[in-house]
């Protein structure tokens, strides 16, 4: 059972209207924007932060800015998110073979040596202490400049937010969540836990 209640998708036009953006991008609104919407102002500014994290505006692929957030929502715990991102990486065209061997990516061919850079820096990032060292740090300016490290960043700490948010919430999982977590989490021993 959640923390809190979200409110209905069409409590009112103002939540109505941010449901449609997360229509669009997810098949559904989240219930944690939902949960988020008892203080507009919050869900407002999570959904610009969520946007400007998620343009791309470099060399990071939509797809694999979900994968980086997966990554990061897996060391966390959260099995909200990781649902949600795997969905996401899905629909945003994360090649089927990357999404059946995600945690093989340091070595399976499907992954470049830049997005493997990346997805340590992702583990690194989420993980507390954090583990950014030099080594990771060399790797990450081999492949990528500054502008698409910021993206990155970006991504692990967007998600480090909603993380703590859903797993706090105990967010209910949507249909959809829940057919993604799974078919492509629970050979991993995804299970729904708390998000029910």
């Amino acid at each position: 059972m959640p923390l809190v209640t979200p409110l209905p998708a069409d409590s009112n036009a103002e939540v109505a209207e941010l449901a449609e953006f997360f229509n669009e991008t997810l098949g559904f609104c989240p219930n944690s924007v939902l949960t988020m919407m008892h203080r507009p102002k919050i869900a407002k500014a999570f959904i610009e932060l969520n946007m400007a994290v998620m343009e791309n505006q470099g060399r990071v692929t939509s797809a694999l800015k979900r994968l980086i957030a997966y990554v990061s929502s897996n060391v966390t715990g959260c099995r909200y998110c990781q649902a949600h991102t795997i969905r996401a990486a899905e629909r945003y065209g994360a090649e089927q073979e990357q999404l059946d061997n995600i945690w093989e990516y340091q070595t399976h061919p499907a992954f470049s040596p830049a997005e493997r850079a990346a997805l340590d820096f992702s583990i690194a990032a989420s993980t507390v202490p954090n583990g950014v060292d030099a080594d990771i740090q060399t790797r990450l300016h081999e492949h990528w400049n500054d502008n698409d490290i910021v993206e990155l960043l970006g991504v692990i700490s967007l998600f480090g937010y909603l993380n703590r948010w859903n797993d706090s919430m105990a967010t209910t999982l949507e249909e959809g969540a829940i057919a993604s977590g799974e078919s492509l989490l629970a050979h991993q021993g995804w299970c729904v836990e708390k998000h029910v």
